[in-house]
């Protein structure tokens, strides 16, 4: 788990034209990234080999939204996710993220994927007013896993107003 470190509330961009890309094994824990992770993120391939890929998670980023990517990339399936990630120095960036399984012969599990790519502005307003809403409830709760729960119900009664799920929310920002 990532250690809490001081957050800088200055946001790092990288050109649309540019993919971020990580590799883990079943475990989350990291294989492979490119030059681009390693440039905006701030870390070195040393630092971040073998380390658990929330090394770059963000406190401010709803657990519930991490459960609900863990559990669709687990049954098998890809997922397109906002995320707010750290860099090693405190600052934040945002980034598309497309999340799939890798798939050994037996067609078991054996690692994940993920691309990343930089968000629109729009997109990072309305994913952001979410997640701060989910935030909110779930830091209502001493137990992290009562505040993940809660939140998840949150977002459950968020998407079901607007007569769609996770998956439609992000596709349709």
């Amino acid at each position: 788990m990532a250690e809490e470190k001081h957050l800088t509330g200055v946001e790092r961009t990288f050109p649309s034209s540019e993919i971020i890309v990580s590799k883990t094994d079943a475990k989350g824990r990291i294989t492979y990234v490119n030059d681009i992770f390693l440039t905006v993120s701030g870390y070195t391939e040393e630092e971040v080999m073998g380390q658990p890929h929330n090394i770059i998670r963000h406190p401010e980023m709803p657990r519930c939204v991490f459960k609900l990517l863990w559990d669709t990339v687990q049954t098998g399936k890809e997922i397109f996710a906002y995320v707010n990630n750290r860099a090693k120095d405190g600052d934040y960036y945002w980034v598309l993220a497309h999340i799939t399984p890798n798939f050994g012969p037996g067609r078991e599990i054996i690692g994940y994927h993920s691309n990343r790519r930089a968000p629109t502005r729009e997109a990072i307003g309305k994913a952001g007013a979410l997640y701060t809403r989910l935030l909110q409830e779930e830091r209502k709760y001493a137990d992290r896993k009562e505040g993940m729960a809660a939140g998840a119900a949150v977002l459950t009664s968020i998407l079901a107003q607007q007569g769609s799920d996770y998956a439609e929310f992000v596709l349709n920002l």
